[in-house]
């Protein structure tokens, strides 16, 4: 036999071993790779992203009219990259977590955390609260502000108008024993047929038509808290994403 022979043989080898390889430690290994895949998007491109958005940022003052169009594109692509590496990042915890049990988590503090964190990020965006946040715990855990995160987002960065506008309002059924969240804004709306679709809903996951990677977390972190969430029509234009969580016990 010679070499050449010899090294293809043992690739061979080595390939039909990969195939019967341990599923526990095939497993392992695509947990390990996706934990390095997360540390570097949290860490190396968010940081690349945020020091792009830091040099336009500096850019300002030295364009013209016609090259603030295009610093403006570069600024509001670079934020909305800078979002995606967070929910990114919040997907992959999810998806390397072993059984975690969710708890009791304050609704008010999360909710008006994250409107306020929005808010910021998003100033040419109009934000309204209705009404008072309900000062309940309802069954979640720390990832409950990537819901609420995601949602808000989504309400400015695919609206049409201007300014977009952004309404939150929370309530509580103590007969039914859940909080209900409403987030709605005045964008194009989200046709009936697609609203299944959007959140990834099916056999297909991610794959499916429509399916954004921030709403796929949010219908993936509610469901796990044993809720739900859903689209409705805005008026007199627009969407309302519902999300409906269970109360904790007294």
């Amino acid at each position: 036999m010679n070499e050449e022979e010899a090294l293809g043989e043992g690739n061979d080898a080595r390939f039909e071993g990969g195939d019967r390889a341990d599923p526990e430690e095939r497993l392992k290994r695509q947990r390990d790779d996706l934990q390095l895949l997360n540390q570097v998007m949290r860490h190396d491109i968010r940081n690349d992203l945020q020091l792009v958005g830091a040099y336009a940022e500096l850019l300002d003052d030295h364009v013209d009219e016609e090259g603030r169009e295009y610093l403006d594109v570069i600024k509001r692509n670079t934020q909305s990259a800078v979002s995606l590496t967070t929910t990114v990042r919040d997907l992959a915890e999810v998806m390397l977590r072993e059984d975690a049990e969710p708890s009791r988590v304050a609704l008010d503090r999360v909710l008006s955390q994250q409107v306020e964190e929005v808010r910021s990020a998003y100033s040419e965006a109009v934000f309204t609260v209705e009404g008072s946040y309900p000062e309940v715990e309802v069954v979640g855990d720390e990832m409950l502000s990537s819901v609420f995160r995601n949602l808000l987002r989504n309400a400015v960065q695919h609206n049409d108008e201007t300014p977009p506008k952004v309404t939150v309002s929370a309530t509580v059924d103590e007969g039914e024993g859940v909080a209900e969240v409403r987030v709605a804004d005045n964008g194009p709306g989200i046709p009936e047929g697609q609203r299944d679709e959007i959140f990834g809903k099916g056999e297909k996951g991610l794959d499916s038509p429509g399916a954004g990677i921030g709403l796929y977390l949010v219908r993936s972190l509610v469901e796990i808290y044993g809720g739900g969430v859903w689209v409705e029509d805005n008026e007199p234009r627009g969407a309302v994403f519902v999300v409906r969580l269970p109360l904790c016990p007294e």
